[in-house]
């Protein structure tokens, strides 16, 4: 379903009944809402599950192509506000961890509770920023398809490839499906993105971290991290998974989630 906000077109897809507890899931640089579809069908129907296409990827408008950190909190909150949504669990995978810390920093009053999956709140190194300027290098040069062969390799564990051949395949047509400009774009975004770390203990809703045991990219350390940081958070590591842990080992990923997700709703 697509719908106009703060000008552009934005993708997204719900689950569940209306009246139930509002979940929203933050897709990873650069996917598509897809990726969330093992946690979208676990869910019960009285969990209100969404996902959407952050601007720049799947069905959501490319637009200039000229992205922050900033304005893909302004789509959350312009979603959040269209399906009048006052407080919402938010999760987010890498970027959209990225997306949620800086939405709970800037909109505290709008999160019922916060999933964090393999994702910092540390920004870029510099090393990191000039591995950003590397992708948008080799993308200009040798495509997409290119790309997203050598991606893959970087986010799912090696045994994944054996083991998890479907999820593989299915990311790897969520990144071939995507603008250039809009992976780009969203490149120069992450390397721009500020620090959260200092606001971690002003985060006061019920937390969860999840991180895969192999996960090189943000590795269970910058997890361990932020649990210490977070009062009264939880962390799991998820076993046999590396950056794509909701894909690579999904029942144990959600064994987790809806564990959380069901101790919130009886909260409310």
């Amino acid at each position: 379903m697509k719908i106009t906000l703060n000008g552009i077109q934005i993708n997204y897809t719900e689950r569940g009944l209306p009246q139930g507890l509002p979940v929203v899931f933050l897709h990873g640089f650069p996917f598509n809402h897809t990726t969330w579809e093992p946690q979208m069908k676990a869910l019960p129907n009285n969990i209100r599950a969404i996902s959407f296409d952050i601007r720049g990827h799947g069905e959501s408008d490319v637009a200039e192509g000229q992205y922050t950190i900033e304005l893909f909190v302004d789509d959350l909150i312009a979603l959040l506000d269209h399906l009048v949504i006052e407080k919402a669990v938010v999760c987010g995978l890498s970027m959209g961890g990225y997306i949620a810390l800086r939405g709970i920093e800037r909109h505290p009053e709008r999160f019922r509770a916060l999933i964090l999956c393999d994702t910092r709140s540390e920004p870029d190194p510099d090393e990191a920023k000039i591995k950003r300027s590397a992708t948008i290098r080799a993308i200009r040069k040798d495509g997409v398809p290119t790309f997203a062969g050598a991606f893959l390799k970087a986010v799912f564990a090696e045994r994944s490839f054996q083991a998890a051949p479907q999820a593989v395949e299915a990311v790897r047509t969520a990144i071939i499906a995507n603008s250039p400009v809009g992976i780009c774009g969203t490149a120069i975004a992450l390397a721009a993105r500020t620090d959260t770390t200092r606001s971690l203990p002003a985060i006061n809703v019920p937390t969860l971290i999840l991180v895969g045991e192999l996960d090189a990219l943000t590795p269970p350390a910058a997890s361990r991290t932020m649990h210490e940081a977070i009062a009264g958070s939880e962390l799991h590591i998820i076993p046999h998974a590396a950056h794509m842990s909701n894909l690579e080992n999904s029942p144990e990923f959600n064994k987790h989630l809806l564990t959380f997700l069901n101790r919130i709703r009886d909260r409310s």
